[in-house]
């Protein structure tokens, strides 16, 4: 679990503990109805010269995410991917230009560097494969996506992707508040920088979901036949 890494100082560690989180010997249940949400694996996150690129943060997760991919396919688990579009100036999600006024021009609609990433055939969506489309970054805000899980009886969602801090823990957030029992692979998630990838996995363990290894994942997947 990631509250027993020895990277975290141990004032915070026996902060959290004192206060019963991440104390549980068990965790959350690892389902057998699982559904793989890959979020916002696009070509701004990895592409030199996009405002959103950052060099081997997002591709060093890249491998782990395509693992996890090809996993699910194999087994015909559903494989469910998210992207941000913004159609028009007033999109709802345009109001984060306010934020961040550079970096989200890439999700424009028509813009490439808000396509699935060129350079990896396996992060691409097959023809069946859901793609939801989002403004807001909650995979489940305002799109289908619980009620696709719900209509597939999905009790486990598999989260990867990008970003750690922003998109992939909204989504976390949001599935355990929808009853799903989240599992994040930590490595097959990217961020600009390592501190907060790292301070969002520790959150998200303490607090909403189970961050594990893609090793893990496949060792429980393969465990569940």
């Amino acid at each position: 679990m990631v509250l027993e890494r020895g990277s975290y100082p141990q004032d915070l560690l026996s902060s959290y503990s004192s206060s019963g989180f991440g104390t549980s010997s068990e965790g959350l249940p690892f389902g057998d109805k699982q559904a793989l949400i890959v979020i916002d694996v696009c070509d701004a996150y990895l592409t030199p010269g996009s405002p959103l690129y950052a060099p081997d943060r997002f591709h060093h997760a890249l491998s782990h995410i395509e693992r996890l991919i090809s996993d699910f396919r194999t087994r015909a688990r559903p494989v469910i991917f998210t992207r941000v579009v913004y159609q028009n100036p007033d999109s709802g999600g345009n109001w984060y230009k306010q934020k961040i006024p550079k970096g989200l021009k890439c999700f424009d609609a028509g813009n490439v560097l808000g396509d699935f990433p060129a350079q990896s055939t396996i992060c691409r969506p097959r023809p069946g494969e859901t793609v939801i489309e989002k403004q807001f970054s909650s995979s489940f805000f305002g799109t289908s996506l619980a009620s696709v899980l719900l209509g597939l009886k999905v009790d486990t969602t598999v989260i990867c992707g990008y970003s750690t801090s922003g998109c992939v823990r909204a989504t976390t957030t949001d599935a355990m508040q929808y009853g799903f029992h989240p599992f994040v692979a930590g490595d097959a998630c990217g961020d600009r920088h390592a501190y907060p990838h790292e301070a969002n996995l520790f959150d998200i363990q303490a607090k909403f979901g189970e961050v594990v290894s893609t090793d893990e994942i496949l060792e429980r997947m393969a465990g569940k036949g």
